[in-house]
């Protein structure tokens, strides 16, 4: 059946150019919530200036992305879109990204420019569909005026406008007559049967330049006149600058300027080297008065303390001491996590030049409105005053959107020292996002269940504690009665039927920064509830599969992936000699995933990661290559917490800093990856996020089945 989208007149723009071989045909839709009526929409004139899709006289269509691409597929999947609509053939299509307009270009789920949350294709669905259907309603009107026939007569197929009686056209050809046509009250999308393009496998990816080095990143960028700098921070939590002596840095060549700024000491020069060098010369006295000074020891043993006592209470359901006094067994167990760096394979930079008017910013931004918002605000000027030129990245997993825009305003601030329109490249290196960047919090988890003679799960408490990632952030709002939801989330709605059920949650307070990380709260929850799931099973005596699905309740999406993850991985078959298997399931963003994970023992008693089996079910698959690969790169970042990756502090500073204290996975301990989609006609959801999470339980409960301990700690050491 198709479907008929009620569009006002208002909802979708155009703008004729004539600018020969340029764009002559534009049409955009506008940014709303889901819950605003169309009638409300498209009444700021600048909207006009703006545009989703466009078609050139040469043929080519160019697709706005208002989402940031870091290799998570944005560019190739809301192109996918708009182009599936237009009926485009796949090689006209161009993806650009989108400038800094928050009223045209949205996060319809966050009401600001920004990328975040798994959150791209699931916002843009049917938004980017109806930009590729509008400009095709207008492209073929314009063809039915031109060969005086019914629009009803006329076929689209592959970037070709046709009628049966011979008559043909490219889009370029009818651009510029289109670019005259009234804009539809209404269109119809597409019904999925007839889909080409989305689902489609082997499309090729529209982030070209990765592969070949003509990829521009910040770090890429050379303007003129243009200085680096790097900053010297503060090397605790808390300390702050108490004097500085520059001689020594202002002796060296290339030395152009010595600035403090807010979060340390600048030192401005000709190149990245001479900063570098000049920063290492520097003589500074720290304040550290109010620095931190306990360490990840003394945190965690404070965390525990606090389990002790009543957290707030986050869920409630039946009667939670009555569960536990008919229960057969009782099982406790606590578990610990730690710090986590983002480790983003290109550290935070950015280019800013203030000018007359603003300012400009080169960066690989998560966040083009905070950015805006951020330095307007320093330089007194409003967002529309600061052009942002969004790059594409080298990882961010979080760390490029954060509530204080660190390192943006850390180049403006610095900009503004320097003086009008001489741009600034500041440049952290590995060793200053470690050190004095964000972490995932670390977090404490105390559990406690029941069950009864016939191995079902009677009661379940669950108490964390940890600190708030969306304190002091855009997104407070969403904290209630003092409950920060990303520190709960995977632990407050299971999959699985208990009658009597509890989560509580003690937030704390740190000077370390904290801020969102890979799959968020999930990063934690997973792996507490899944391998806690385990230990029931084994206590009940039961298999770890069938205790599960013999507990699943409602949601068949759960049990869709688990049955379909345990039959590719032969989960009921003989295992060889030395070799183990772990399964765990989580939804995240919207999506289910399973995995099942293959160990090898080797003589020595260690283990090896060999093999995993993952299945996903998000929803109808926009771009089945990416989503695959999507997976793969969440397992493989997942695997470096649950193997190697940790942040130790020790008297208010973190231990680590470069990749030889601070491990990360090396290609040569990625496994074999097998990834399952679950074909769905539901709207698409998140595919960034939710392979992280489920990798670390599904390796702890391969190695319970082994040694019968559970694996409460992470990163995972032991041998067997």
């Amino acid at each position: 059946m198709r479907k008929a989208m009620p569009i006002s007149r208002r909802s979708f723009i155009k703008k004729t150019i004539s600018m020969g071989a340029g764009m002559t045909l534009s049409v955009s839709t506008p940014v709303i919530a889901s819950s605003k009526p169309f009638e409300e929409i498209g009444k700021k004139d600048h909207l006009t200036a703006n545009a989703f899709v466009s078609v050139s006289a040469d043929n080519s269509v160019t697709i706005k992305i208002k989402h940031i691409e870091f290799g998570q597929g944005t560019f190739t999947g809301l192109a996918t879109l708009a182009a599936e609509e237009m009926d485009a053939d796949w090689d006209q299509i161009v993806a650009e990204s989108a400038p800094a307009n928050k009223d045209l270009y949205s996060n319809l789920f966050f009401g600001s420019q920004a990328t975040g949350g798994s959150t791209a294709i699931a916002n843009s669905y049917i938004q980017m569909r109806e930009a590729g259907a509008v400009a095709r309603h207008m492209l073929v009107a314009a063809a039915a005026e031109r060969w005086s026939v019914p629009i009803s007569e006329i076929t689209v197929k592959r970037g070709v406008i046709s009628h049966s009686n011979g008559q043909s056209a490219s889009f370029g050809e009818l651009a510029v007559a289109a670019g005259q046509q009234a804009v539809p009250e209404n269109v119809i999308l597409k019904d999925p049967s007839t889909f080409t393009l989305i689902g489609a496998d082997h499309l090729s990816r529209k982030d070209m330049g990765k592969t070949d080095g003509t990829a521009i990143f910040t770090q890429d960028i050379k303007l003129p006149k243009m200085l680096t700098a790097v900053v010297a921070h503060p090397p605790r939590f808390g300390a702050k600058v108490k004097t500085f002596s520059a001689t020594k840095t202002k002796m060296l060549d290339g030395t152009v300027q010595v600035v403090e700024i807010a979060t340390g000491i600048a030192v401005i020069a000709d190149n990245f080297w001479n900063a570098k060098k000049g920063r290492d010369v520097l003589d500074v006295e720290w304040d550290t008065r109010g620095a931190m000074r306990e360490g990840s020891l003394e945190l965690m043993r404070d965390y525990r303390i606090a389990a002790e006592k009543s957290g707030t209470n986050v869920v409630s359901t039946g009667d939670i001491e009555l569960g536990f006094e008919t229960a057969a067994k009782i099982i406790e167990a606590e578990y610990e996590y730690p710090y986590l760096a983002h480790a983003t394979m290109e550290p935070m930079n950015c280019v800013v030049k203030i000018n007359k008017s603003g300012a400009e910013i080169w960066n690989g931004s998560q966040s083009p409105t905070s950015d805006q918002n951020a330095v307007a605000a320093l330089i007194g000027v409003s967002p529309e005053q600061v052009k942002v030129h969004s790059l594409f990245a080298g990882g961010s997993f979080g760390r490029r959107y954060n509530k204080d825009n660190d390192y943006v305003l850390e180049a403006a601030r610095i900009a503004q020292a320097v003086g009008i329109d001489i741009p600034v490249k500041l440049v952290w290196t590995r060793e200053d996002d470690t050190n004095a960047g964000y972490f995932r919090p670390m977090y404490f988890h105390k559990m406690k269940a029941g069950l009864d003679s016939d191995g079902k799960i009677t009661a379940w408490k669950h108490k964390i504690v940890g600190q708030s990632v969306l304190s002091g952030s855009a997104f407070s709002a969403l904290i209630k009665d003092g409950i920060d939801t990303t520190s709960v989330e995977g632990a407050t709605e299971l999959p699985y039927s208990i009658p009597n059920f509890s989560v509580e949650l003690t937030t704390t307070e740190s000077q370390v920064p904290v801020l969102w990380w890979r799959s968020v709260g999930s990063t934690h929850t997973a792996h507490s509830v899944e391998t806690f799931m385990d230990q029931l099973a084994s206590a009940a005596g039961q298999d770890p599969l069938s205790f599960r699905l013999s507990h699943l309740s409602g949601d068949a999406r759960y049990r869709g992936v688990l049955d379909l993850a345990a039959d590719k991985a032969n989960w009921n078959g003989t295992q060889p000699d030395g070799r183990i298997k772990g399964l765990a399931v989580h939804k995240s963003f919207g999506t289910y995933v399973a995995q099942v994970s293959d160990l090898s023992i080797t003589s020595s008693g260690d283990f090896k990661v060999d093999k995993v089996v993952c299945v996903v079910d998000c929803g109808l698959a926009v771009n089945p290559d990416i989503i695959k690969a999507q997976m793969e790169g969440g397992m493989g970042y997942g695997l470096s917490p649950a193997l190697m990756s940790e942040i130790t502090i020790k008297n208010g500073g973190v231990v680590e800093s470069n990749f030889d204290a601070h491990k990360v996975l090396r290609i040569d301990d990625m496994p074999e990856m097998e990834v399952y989609i679950v074909p769905s006609s539901e709207p698409p959801t998140g595919v960034g996020e939710p392979g992280t999470p489920v990798i670390a339980p599904s390796i702890a409960n391969a190695l319970f089945s082994k040694t019968g301990r559970p694996q409460r700690k992470l990163p995972l050491r032991m041998k067997l």
